[in-house]
């Protein structure tokens, strides 16, 4: 659905370029009105004409083009699924470490350096042969 969406807003901004560039000049623009072109108050505010089929889609494709972008922009903000407080309450707690009777905490022994190798003086008795 995104994706058609956004292939959707390509096309409007597309037919909204085309429409709009091939629209007819209205007029001097703002120089006109600050050069005394016209003092009549249509030149502030521009003439009233009928809206051809090019101004039409302009508005239509400009209005298109909003909502797309306003829809699109929801869609991608909930690309997570929500979860509930209620599925990580019901999960195991971890296990406790295991306690000596003097309520020392017990962990596995590991070295944190190889082993050093035997001197002449630690050699180690002979093995019986039998």
């Amino acid at each position: 659905m995104y994706t058609f969406l956004l292939v959707l807003l390509i096309l409007d901004s597309l037919i909204l370029v085309a429409a709009i560039l091939l629209q007819s000049g209205k007029g001097g623009g703002l120089s006109a009105s600050f050069g005394g072109m016209s003092s009549s108050t249509d030149s502030l505010f521009g003439t009233r004409q009928a809206g051809n089929l090019l101004t039409k889609a302009s508005w239509w494709g400009g209005g298109a083009f909003l909502v797309l972008a306003f829809v699109l922009s929801l869609m991608s903000a909930r690309t997570r699924q929500p979860r509930s407080v209620l599925d990580e309450a019901f999960q195991a707690p971890p296990a406790a470490p295991a306690t000596t009777p003097g309520g020392a905490a017990t962990s596995p022994a590991v070295p944190l350096e190889p082993a050093a190798p035997a001197t002449g003086d630690q050699q180690s008795a002979p093995a019986p042969q039998p």
